[in-house]
């Protein structure tokens, strides 16, 4: 049976997303901010026939998440989706949206899949690496660190502004971490999404002039530490297997593929 979640609900959802809170840093970070009764955002909930809670669905304005533990109802979630004329995206884990995809491919325009890691503990090497370079952003560095990500050509499809870093930065769902060299922010790593028990790491880059000097991994290891200090679990996207490997060697895991869709609206 599915049906819109309450805050009533609360407990028996955050039991079922905390069990995976890496996989569920999305879902996690938007009921923490915004709750279950505003018009942008809603949620449904399947339940066994048992009354167990067993998938969740998560719509942020036009965009869509799916998360269960198993076989769900999806078929439902689905025709959720197709009466929203909202509706544009959907973004998940591949084995949850893979259930989905038989009910929305008439309406698919694109789909992109990337790997998805987390990391729950750095490995003992991770001890040796020296961080003493590695400086903490605060607001005022907001300027300084979008300019360095807009000169790096990766980063050239990606919206960053000035106001969202340092609003991100005020308000705690985000931080950077920067090496400086030659007066300049030439290295940085930072996290996006965080909530009580994961963030994503995002961010992460460095000039073409100082790479090979160990800095990226350096900012990672300073950025990782913390995180963990505090019990939060760290995940991140990456788009090849080359990619993953500065991430590898600081102790993410590889835990699936997370799927972007976009859809022809109504």
């Amino acid at each position: 049976m599915i049906r819109r979640l309450t805050e009533n609900d609360h407990g028996h959802c955050f039991q079922l997303l905390k069990e995976k809170p890496a996989e569920n840093l999305f879902i996690l970070g938007d009921i923490e901010a915004y709750g279950y009764e505003q018009e942008f955002q809603k949620l449904w909930g399947d339940f066994s026939d048992n009354g167990e809670l067993i998938a969740i669905l998560l719509k942020y304005q036009e965009n869509y998440i799916p998360y269960a533990k198993g076989d769900y109802n999806a078929k439902g979630f689905a025709e959720i989706m197709l009466s929203d004329p909202a509706f544009s995206m959907l973004s998940g884990l591949k084995d949850v949206t893979e259930k989905l995809e038989p009910y929305l491919s008439h309406r698919l325009k694109r789909k992109r899949e990337t790997y998805y890691a987390k990391c729950t503990k750095m490995i003992p090497a991770t001890t040796d690496v020296d961080t003493s370079l590695v400086e903490q952003a605060v607001p005022g560095d907001a300027e300084e660190l979008v300019q360095l990500l807009n000169s790096i050509p990766e980063f050239n499809d990606t919206i960053i502004t000035v106001e969202r870093k340092r609003r991100g930065l005020e308000d705690g769902v985000s931080r950077s971490f920067f090496i400086k060299e030659d007066g300049k922010m030439v290295s940085t790593a930072s996290t996006a999404a965080e909530n009580s028990l994961s963030a994503m790491v995002v961010g992460v880059a460095t000039l073409d002039a100082y790479k090979k000097k160990g800095y990226a991994t350096q900012c990672m290891v300073k950025l990782c530490d913390q995180l963990l200090e505090e019990e939060k679990e760290l995940c991140l996207f990456y788009d090849n297997p080359s990619a993953g490997v500065i991430y590898k060697r600081i102790g993410f895991e590889d835990i699936g593929f997370w799927m972007m869709y976009s859809f022809k609206k109504n």
